[in-house]
């Protein structure tokens, strides 16, 4: 089944009007176009369906892989990328020393021991949503999406680990000051990859957008 590219399609022939353009939004965003819209427009849109996890494992969602080939994998990717001071990188991409800021707990952390890099919609979410309809291709993809800054997140291995796989409708980040940025987050990266929302998880989202500005969210669809 292809459902979640036709959804994602339509989220976008329907809100989406392209950055790179004045003109009216085409009759349908073709995976790397230039998109935005307000936040709750995009949420309003989302296809609401039941989740279901059958045949869902992890080892489906191949990570982390070296996607350019540097010697670097997805993890250290990420890790380079949200340093706020830059660790040592020896030798195959060993990474030393450093500090990190986690939003989700509001904690900074020295060196890399402590961090996770957390898939903002959880593989088992994406999966549920409808990822199982992928291709491994399209699923390896998702894994390790380095195309989007809000699909990949270093933060504490704590907070990641108490978030596990659940959706904001259970979990929300502790730091109550990061939330209308996670929930925000959320909608664009399930907008990128034509993804659904279950209906516990859309009520959440609308309850904690409602407190939140509607900004407009600039997304790249990826399928």
């Amino acid at each position: 089944m292809r459902f979640a590219r036709t959804a994602a399609a339509a989220v976008f022939a329907a809100l989406l009007i392209p950055t790179t353009t004045a003109h009216a939004a085409p009759a349908a965003a073709a995976p790397g176009d230039t998109v935005t819209a307000p936040v709750r427009d995009l949420l309003a849109h989302l296809p609401v369906r039941t989740e279901d996890r059958t045949g869902y494992e992890r080892s489906k969602f191949r990570h982390w892989i070296d996607a350019d080939r540097d010697g670097c994998n997805t993890r250290a990717e990420v890790l380079k990328a949200e340093a706020v001071i830059a660790p040592t990188q020896g030798p195959n991409c060993v990474l030393s020393g450093g500090r990190w800021y986690s939003p989700y707990d509001d904690r900074y952390l020295d060196g890399p021991r402590g961090l996770d890099i957390d898939h903002l919609v959880p593989l088992a979410e994406a999966w549920d949503s409808g990822a199982f309809a992928w291709t491994a291709g399209e699923r390896e993809a998702y894994a390790n999406d380095l195309g989007d800054d809000r699909a990949l997140i270093a933060v504490s291995a704590s907070s990641n680990r108490s978030k596990a796989d659940q959706d904001p409708s259970t979990w929300l980040p502790p730091a109550t000051g990061y939330r209308c940025t996670y929930v925000t987050d959320w909608v664009a990266d399930k907008t990128r990859w034509g993804l659904s929302v279950d209906a516990a998880e859309q009520s959440t989202l609308e309850g904690v957008l409602g407190d939140c500005p509607d900004v407009p969210v600039t997304v790249i669809p990826a399928r």
